[in-house]
């Protein structure tokens, strides 16, 4: 996204009454940030949702928003802080398509968010030498499949696996219920720096906030929506990690549980979801690959990958069969910054590729390969 336009986009998060709805009701019906900005307060009151107020708000308050956004910027830029409106190609694809994602993020490490595959490692902050164990070996295991993993950074099985993560090398990233400038629990600062270079911190929430109580259910709604699949490793009935599987539910997401002894409290949340059939049982990597499809997802590529040639492919068919191996689909906006080729020339390219029955168009403008 281009400066100016990124600098409407954070002003529209300073907008008093316009929440994350009305922002992508806003930008969508408008066209951009600053086009919102641009737009009289009576073309806004023909957007559905925007009554007099809000249309008034806009207009009055746009220089006080500006002037917080340039601030805001000044900010991410001293502090190494990446700005990611969900028009940008760098927000989590998986956090796009749900109705309640935050529109703007804050992001500080290398990590991509788009990882092909992503995992959720979640449970109680007073684990057990056994969840740890398991917490770790279920790491450990995600190994070959060079998994993203994203977990609060919170005390027990969260910090448990961000640490196990660094260790084995796979990337992880700390979703917060703080500001970017703040890393709560500030006992875990020094594995947050660590995941700066191997992964980094994500929040939703602005420079200076403190991580009070009613931002961590918030917080977990986004590891719920950045995961295919969020595995709870020791819980109580009554518990945040529960409180996450029920939101990846919400969102057509997978959980998993791991069994646990009968007699002890922090077991009481998993086996539940097993015994009610909210959350598959996790056992062993093969219980997650299984459930995930990740074994036919890889025979699909390797087929793919002994049947394609080079030479039977233009140099621009073959960035747009590249990127769509590793991003699995992807909408054409995306497609023509990743491969940069303009919009214009990949329509036709796509349109041709699709007539080889190479790849294949899903709604709303998305594209994947055919055998997908």
């Amino acid at each position: 996204m281009e400066d100016e336009q990124l600098l409407y986009a954070v002003a529209l998060s300073q907008l008093a009454g316009v929440g994350p709805q009305l922002t992508r009701q806003l930008v969508s019906y408008c066209g951009s940030p600053k086009a919102v900005f641009d737009t009289l307060p009576g073309r806004l009151l023909r957007i559905p949702g925007i009554g007099k107020s809000v249309a008034a708000g806009i207009h009055a308050g746009s220089k006080t928003a500006l002037a917080q956004a340039e601030k805001v910027l000044k900010q991410a830029q001293e502090q190494d802080v990446r700005l990611l409106f969900y028009t940008s190609s760098g927000y989590p694809d998986r956090l796009k398509q749900l109705p309640d994602s935050p529109p703007l993020l804050f992001f500080r490490g290398n990590g991509k968010l788009n990882a092909h595959r992503v995992v959720s490692i979640v449970g109680t902050r007073q684990c057990t030498a056994y969840g740890q164990k398991v917490a770790e070996q279920i790491v450990e295991a995600l190994k070959p499949y060079k998994v993203l993993v994203v977990n609060g950074l919170a005390y027990g099985i969260d910090i448990v696996a961000h640490r196990a993560a660094l260790q084995v090398g796979l990337p992880t990233v700390g979703v917060m219920a703080s500001g970017p400038d703040i890393v709560y629990p500030a006992a875990h600062r020094k594995y947050a720096e660590r995941m700066l270079a191997q992964g980094g911190l994500l929040t939703e929430n602005p420079f200076g906030t403190k991580p009070d109580a009613p931002r961590f259910p918030a917080r977990n709604r986004i590891i719920a929506g950045m995961a295919d699949c969020t595995i709870v490793v020791e819980a109580a009935l009554k518990s945040g990690s529960l409180i996450t599987a029920d939101i990846a539910h919400s969102y057509d997401r997978e959980v998993m549980a791991v069994p646990g002894n009968i007699n002890a409290a922090f077991s009481e949340g998993t086996n539940f979801l097993i015994r009610s059939h909210q959350a598959a049982m996790y056992t062993c990597i093969q219980d997650l690959v299984a459930l995930l499809n990740w074994d036919i997802a890889d025979a699909a590529v390797a087929r793919r990958a002994a049947a394609f040639n080079p030479g039977d492919f233009t140099v621009e068919e073959c960035k747009v069969l590249l990127q769509l191996q590793e991003s699995r689909q992807a909408l054409i906006d995306d497609l023509s910054w990743k491969t940069q080729i303009p919009v214009g020339q990949l329509a036709s390219l796509l349109l041709g590729l699709e007539f080889r029955g190479l790849i294949r168009q899903l709604p709303g403008k998305k594209f994947v390969l055919a055998d997908t």
